[in-house]
């Protein structure tokens, strides 16, 4: 079974933030799957889902830590530890300053690059050895914002109209994560950016 982790902060006032995405492409690979809502466990969100073609189902274990950001990893951690995944096996979503709003970057292993939950899982976990999907939400111009507000506002009017095919985008990122491996779903989504209507350019 793999672990797929979307990052977010628990509470309705950051439902809509940037620093959410994570969580709302949980929400997309439990539509697409069919999924029963997740519970709660260990401090976070929880629930087994299949994931691929119907000839060829992997089941996966979806979570939304429900600890804040900086201390998601204790959530993370504790979950993986009772389902016995390790974090090779895992896949963790997350928002992305560095890339321009819906672009995608997947990859594994490296540092935190500033990001308070990913610093939090790599501390628990002791190991960076996971896979990741980025999730680019843009970078506010110099003096206009602070990145640490940024993050927790909503998404612009004009990306909200985007978001779902974005976060659509990156749950088939994950799908091809676990059903095709790292490498195949590298050369598949990195460098596009997903336009309106779910196109990719």
């Amino acid at each position: 079974m793999w672990l797929v982790v979307g990052l977010g902060n628990p509470g309705r006032e950051y439902e809509g933030t940037r620093h959410n995405v994570g969580f709302l492409t949980v929400d997309a690979l439990m539509a697409r799957s069919g999924a029963p809502a997740l519970r709660a466990k260990f401090g976070a969100e929880v629930g087994e889902a299949e994931l691929g073609p119907r000839s060829g189902r992997i089941r996966v274990l979806l979570c939304k830590p429900m600890e804040f950001m900086n201390v998601s990893g204790q959530a993370v951690a504790r979950v993986a530890r009772f389902w016995k995944i390790a974090p090779t096996e895992t896949v963790v979503v997350h928002d992305d300053l560095d890339l321009p709003f819906g672009r995608l970057k997947l990859g594994a292993g490296g540092g935190h690059g500033g990001h308070n939950g990913l610093r939090s899982l790599i501390a628990d976990w002791g190991t960076p050895a996971f896979a990741r999907v980025r999730v680019g939400v843009g970078r506010p111009a110099p003096g206009r914002q602070d990145p640490a507000d940024y993050v927790l506002a909503n998404f612009s009017r004009a990306e909200q109209k985007d978001l779902p095919d974005v976060c659509a985008q990156a749950a088939e990122a994950v799908e091809a994560i676990v059903g095709v491996g790292l490498t195949a779903a590298m050369n598949r989504f990195n460098g596009k950016t997903v336009a309106a209507g779910g196109t990719k350019k």
